[in-house]
């Protein structure tokens, strides 16, 4: 996966040779190809190789960061590498029992690792002896069980790439560059002689491929992507992501280890997660993410549109870690009771919710209460009537309903069902009548900005492919914008840029003005993906958001403002 401080370099490079090239047409999001996937909404993804085997540790030291960077992260020589592959020997993998595993858990669609950065392939590849075959005791196909597995128990079958960083093949890139001699070679000489034909190999041998997982674009210019198409040309009904490269856009954005503020409007997208901190197997990462965090994150990338493609990383035994394997068993227990607030559904048509999200599937809205209201009082800002309200766990057992003119509220049991999410159900004629958000049809100013095409214009207009970024140098610069009324406000969310995986961590002050002075509403400070913080309400009319970055220009994507309902 992607380690991003070594990332924005090469991708941003990509990046400018995409600027100079026509952009391809995006796939509609409505193509026909899309619907299994828009609707199953859950996957597994699985980092597993030949880095499960020293889990982190080489050398007898502690290697920093993520599992399956080992190598890279450690600088081990290509024959120190090589040289695990004697002790991955997976005698304990059970393809079957994954994917019940996965099935039980509520997923719908597997991603394996055919092959990552390491170049190791999990599969019988003709063009390298790299591979669990040729350069393991196992000397098995670790592919094609699993395959048949998803193909026996109805699960969609999709296969991670890494099409450019190849740290064991001449030729292949290395982000940091390379540090072993063995490396040396042509990139497209690589590209040619053993990507290509790999992707050949996979698409070709295990039945349907569902999905292709593209990684880490580097140097990947449009005539090297290119090399590709023939092949993709030839699976029509692939789904592909956006990290090919070559100014490819793919079917499906990644945001990784979150779920972004607002969603991808008008894009399919797809947020993947670690259960800890790293994705390939690391023996003493025990940082592990609790059930309901990850049942939350599930719930609130759907109620965005957008699917969740939860990780695990598997041994060198080829046994799924017991953490990972309780998770799955909960997040199950979960999704059993409350599956169809999941699958099927579509976004939420409120902006915002202060307790929680909610997902539509026609005339149902489906409720996920994160904060239980003290009172029992749900207050739903929906001007609807609304005609039947209950739990989605206790469907016979109706809840009484007080309407209102845009806000309705309903009577909850005093504690909650379910400490996770619980789900309440509102049955409803029409569409939706929601209030807009206070920023809706406002118009920021700025103390400065970049240039006209990443101006005051973008931060309010819904639209994550636009940015304002303060003037170049510039360290601390405001954002302002008048409600046009007093509002009471209580939430602040921005979106930050992601892509090409810009970490900006930033420092924001929300200030309100009283009188002829500014006051401040509160401070936080983002983890460099976007953030949401609530606080005492504050009314007022005009508001201003100062934003300071200690290593670069201040930029967002978005800024958002909300009271309660």
């Amino acid at each position: 996966m992607y380690k991003r401080c070594c990332f924005f370099l090469c991708l941003a490079l990509a990046s400018l040779v995409a600027q100079a090239q026509p952009s391809p047409a995006r796939p509609p999001v409505d193509a026909p190809k899309m619907a299994w996937w828009k609707d199953a909404k859950f996957g597994m993804f699985i980092h597993w190789g030949v880095y499960s085997v020293p889990a982190g540790t080489y050398d007898g030291q502690r290697i920093p960061e993520i599992g399956e960077w080992i190598m890279n992260h450690g600088k081990i020589p290509v024959a120190r590498y090589r040289a695990y592959a004697q002790e991955f020997n997976p005698v304990k993998y059970d393809p079957e029992a994954w994917v019940r595993m996965a099935k039980d858990a509520g997923m719908k669609y597997i991603v394996i690792t055919s092959k990552h950065h390491d170049g190791f392939a999990l599969f019988d590849s003709k063009v390298s002896t790299w591979d669990a075959v040729d350069a393991t005791p196992y000397g098995k196909d670790l592919l094609k069980p699993l395959a048949d597995a998803c193909h026996k128990q109805g699960l969609k079958l999709g296969f991670y790439y890494s099409q450019a960083q190849d740290w064991n093949h001449p030729g292949g890139r290395a982000s940091g560059g390379t540090w072993d001699r063995a490396q040396d070679g042509d990139f497209d000489t690589y590209l040619d002689q053993i990507a290509v034909p790999q992707v050949r190999e996979i698409l070709s041998n295990y039945g349907d491929v569902d999905i292709l997982w593209w990684d880490t674009p580097q140097e990947m210019t449009p005539a090297r992507a290119a090399k590709f198409q023939p092949l993709l040309a030839a699976h029509p009904r692939l789904i592909t992501n956006n990290r090919l490269g070559g100014n490819q856009p793919g079917d499906t954005d990644t945001p990784e280890q979150f779920v972004p503020s607002t969603g991808f409007p008008g894009r399919n997208w797809e947020t993947c997660q670690t259960m800890n901190d790293t994705w390939g197997y690391k023996s003493y990462d025990t940082n592990w993410k609790s059930p309901q965090f990850l049942i939350r994150n599930l719930a609130d990338a759907v109620s965005k549109g957008g699917n969740f493609l939860l990780n695990v990383g598997p041994t060198a035994e080829g046994e799924i870690p017991a953490p990972s394997v309780e998770r799955l068993a909960a997040i199950g227990r979960w999704v059993k009771i409350n599956r169809e607030a999941i699958y099927g559904t579509t976004a939420s048509p409120f902006p915002y919710l202060s307790w929680g999200r909610a997902t539509r599937k026609g005339q149902q809205l489906f409720l996920h209460v994160f904060d239980y209201p003290v009172n029992g009082q749900l207050r739903v800002p929906l001007g609807n009537k609304i005609s039947r309200a209950y739990l989605l766990a206790q469907p016979a057992t109706a809840l009484a309903v007080t309407p209102g003119k845009q806000l309705s509220t309903i009577k909850l049991p005093a504690t909650a069902p379910d400490p996770n999410i619980t789900v309440v159900v509102v049955e409803f004629a029409g569409e939706p009548q929601v209030a807009p958000p206070p920023v809706k049809g406002k118009t920021a100013t700025v103390s400065s900005q970049l240039s006209p095409t990443e101006g005051a214009q973008s931060l309010l207009d819904g639209d994550r492919e636009t940015r304002w970024t303060a003037a170049k140098g510039e360290r601390s610069a405001t954002a302002a914008v008048n409600l046009g009324k007093p509002t009471s406000i209580s939430c602040l969310i921005v979106d930050e840029p992601w892509h090409p995986w810009e970490r900006k961590s930033q420092q924001l002050q929300l200030q309100y003005k009283q009188g002829s002075e500014w006051k401040t509403a509160t401070t936080t400070k983002t983890g460099g993906a976007g953030h949401i913080e609530k606080f005492n309400p504050v009314t007022a009319q005009e508001f201003r958001l100062v934003v300071t970055n200690a290593t670069n220009e201040p930029s967002l994507l978005e800024w958002q403002l909300y009271g309660a309902e």
